[in-house]
């Protein structure tokens, strides 16, 4: 259960923010290399490691700025730059090998846009009959035969997968 100033905070992130009044009294807006914070928050750095090198107080300046100008959901489809930081650090951290290829395989499922692509299709059996042709049906139901493709849908698992090249 949330306390009442948890449910303040909750609801003051959800107000409009009046853009002029942020702006007059932002210090990331006044900063001469406001873009450059901005970009490297959209590319997952620290918000406290931003506000030590840019010189901003703390991290609280960065999120406010952030929350102000909508600037969350485009680091949220930006969730590729925070992968790629794993990644490149694999090499120079303490992590395990299964970390480093969960990391691998989330950012091969996640587009340009930010999107996870679930690059595999389930299909179930009475689907790949519908896919035959009525040859494929007729020489199946006289001897058993199924087409050379049928096998490629087919997996040793308990699903069904779209084979990668088909």
């Amino acid at each position: 259960m949330l306390t009442l100033r948890q449910r303040e905070m909750r609801s003051s992130r959800m107000k409009p923010v009046s853009l002029g009044r942020h702006r007059r009294n932002c210090s990331v807006c006044a900063h001469a290399q406001r873009i450059d914070i901005e970009a490297e928050f959209i590319a997952w750095r620290s918000p406290a490691a931003l506000a030590e090198q840019y010189s901003l107080g703390d991290r609280a300046s960065i999120y406010r700025h952030a929350h102000a100008l909508g600037l969350f959901a485009k680091r949220q489809r930006n969730v590729r730059a925070a992968l790629e930081r794993i990644i490149e650090k694999a090499g120079d951290v303490s992590v395990t090998a299964s970390a480093v290829v969960a990391a691998v395989e989330a950012y091969a499922k996640i587009n340009a846009n930010g999107q996870w692509i679930d690059r595999s299709e389930q299909v179930t059996l009475p689907q790949l009959f519908e896919r035959m042709t009525r040859q494929e049906l007729e020489a199946y139901a006289r001897n058993g035969e199924l087409p050379d493709w049928f096998a490629d849908w087919v997996t040793t698992d308990t699903k069904m997968l779209r084979p990668e090249n088909g």
